[in-house]
């Protein structure tokens, strides 16, 4: 298999490790949005968040909420991001499930991260028919 993130799981590929557990391991994001940007993923491959077992998936949320607690309490984060892109159109870049842990700070000298997008109110009608398509 050639998964870059199943060669740091393995220590074939360096990292920073900050925290390893049976199911997830969890490791600083080599291209930071922000201080302590880190990634944490499940130590069994899955393509996505598609494919991944719910008890991994579970495993690397609680992974996540762990080290997002830590963020705030070492790094003094005002805030978190959890962030999965899942496909390519998604911006997924690594196809090994993997969730990424942003700590977010209100002194912007120290946070430009910005979204990916400009949230602006839908038209209600067609919202609630793809709602109605959805749950189904």
């Amino acid at each position: 298999m050639d998964c870059i993130f199943c060669g740091i799981v393995a220590g074939e590929v360096p990292s920073t490790r900050v925290y390893e557990d049976e199911k997830t391991y969890a490791f600083m994001d080599i291209a930071p949005a922000t201080e302590g940007h880190l990634l944490v993923v499940p130590k069994r491959h899955a393509k996505n968040l598609l494919e991944i077992p719910a008890d991994d998936l579970a495993a690397v949320v609680a992974t996540g909420r762990r080290l997002a607690q830590r963020q705030v309490d070492v790094l003094g984060a005002d805030g978190v991001n959890l962030m999965n892109s899942c496909g390519e159109q998604a911006w997924q870049t690594v196809f090994h499930f993997h969730l990424h842990v942003i700590p977010r700070y209100a002194d912007h000298a120290r946070d430009t991260m910005t979204l990916p997008w400009d949230p602006t109110p839908g038209d209600l009608e067609q919202i609630g028919a793809t709602g109605a398509r959805l749950a189904q």
